[in-house]
Parts: C-alpha cells; structure tokens; sequence
C-alpha cells in the first residue's frame, strides 16, 4: 500500500467520522477483496502464528513482518482516526496526546499485533472490551471467511452502555473481506448539558456450522501529556 493512490481513499472519511462519533461504529465495505480475505485467513495456519489467550482461545498473533495487505494499514488508519481519537479523549477529561504521527521515533506501527481468530461449530467470543484506558479508542475488525457459504452464526455483536440506560444490541452486517471501525472501550455521547461516557462491548455470537475466521487490528497506543 502507497501513500499515493491509497485504497483507504476510496471510502468517505466525513462519513465515516461522522458515524464512529454518533454510533460508535463505520463499515469499511470489501476493504479485502475476495482473494485478499481468504489469504490472510489463511495465515491462522502458519505454524509461526503464537496463540493469544488460553488454550482453548483460537487466536493468533499475526506472525511478523505483516503481509503487505497490513503493512501500511495500521498507519494509514491512525492518520484519519487519530483526530476524533483525540477530540474523544478531550472530552472524556483524558490526558492523552494522539500524536498526527504515528510511527515518530519508532519503527512498530501496532500497539498490539494484529490478531487472526478462528471459530468452528459452537464457538463464539464473549462480550469484551478495552480495560486500558491508555489505549487507542479505535479498533479495526474484518471478516475473512463467506457467511453465505463458509459458516452460519457468527454474527459480530456489540452492545453500548449509557448512564441510566439499559444496553443497546447492534449487530454488524459483515460480508467476505468486509471491515468496520469500532470503538472498543468508552466514547462520549453528548447530552443536554454535557458530554456523558458509553461503554461499548463487542463480541462474536455463537458459530451454529461451518468455520468462521476474522481479523482484529490494534491501531496504535497514545503517549500521555506531559506534566
């Protein structure tokens, strides 16, 4: 991916923006094409892949360097993102600096690696969400495998907590190779008088046949203000 002619800059990005701060969410249709998805899903198998969480979780670390497909994506999305990042964490009273440059001083572009996530029949992933507060509010999911022929179930969840509200359920439609944007830990929505904290939640509902593989892309961690 090159920084001319980048595929992210066939999206709407005032859209997209605009959705992510009033719903907590933005689709990013077939950022993957076809072939795409399927070869990272297939990079689940490469031996090298280390498993993340317990033994029964199935989540890998994607094995480094990155494939060329996200060698430049986690960049490229902290450049569009960082600044409703920042204009979050503003208003949520946070002092964290969301530098316009993500790789300054560093060569690593991921807060955390990337991780690829297989489930078969019965598998699910239960609600979760960011405890790290430090950490960057914008989470990157894809899908990698076709629901309409792969696996049924599966569906991505998320739930979003208000004050004195009882959660809110969405699920988000997602096709072979499709991304969407989420924030995976708190957002401020804006109230009568002030801005107030959500909590949001994701997580994946039961695969009821089949296998469903997906993608999960920390973008990138923030560095606190100085005193």
């Amino acid at each position: 991916m090159n920084a001319a002619g980048h595929p992210l800059d066939r999206y709407d990005w005032t859209r997209i923006l605009g959705q992510l701060d009033a719903e907590g969410w933005a689709p990013l249709p077939a950022l993957f094409d076809p072939p795409q998805a399927r070869a990272l899903a297939q990079a689940f198998d490469d031996p090298a892949a280390v498993r993340i969480g317990g033994e029964r979780d199935e989540r890998r670390a994607l094995r480094l360097p990155a494939p060329p497909l996200l060698r430049d994506l986690p960049r490229a999305l902290y450049a569009r993102l960082a600044p409703l990042a920042q204009s979050w964490a503003q208003r949520l009273g946070r002092d964290i600096r969301y530098p316009p440059d993500p790789d300054a001083g560093r060569a690593a572009p991921y807060a955390e690696p990337a991780a690829l996530t297989r489930l078969r029949q019965d598998g699910f992933e239960a609600l979760r969400h960011a405890h790290d507060d430090t950490a960057f509010p914008i989470l990157l999911v894809a899908l990698l495998s076709d629901p309409a022929h792969d696996f049924s179930g599966g569906e991505f969840v998320m739930t979003e907590q208000r004050p004195r509200q009882q959660s809110r359920p969405l699920v988000l439609p997602l096709g072979l190779g499709d991304a969407a944007l989420i924030a995976c830990a708190h957002r401020p929505i804006r109230g009568a008088r002030d801005d107030y904290r959500a909590t949001l939640r994701h997580a994946v509902s039961r695969v009821r046949d089949g296998e469903r593989r997906g993608l999960e892309l920390p973008l990138d961690a923030p560095r606190s203000v100085p005193g």
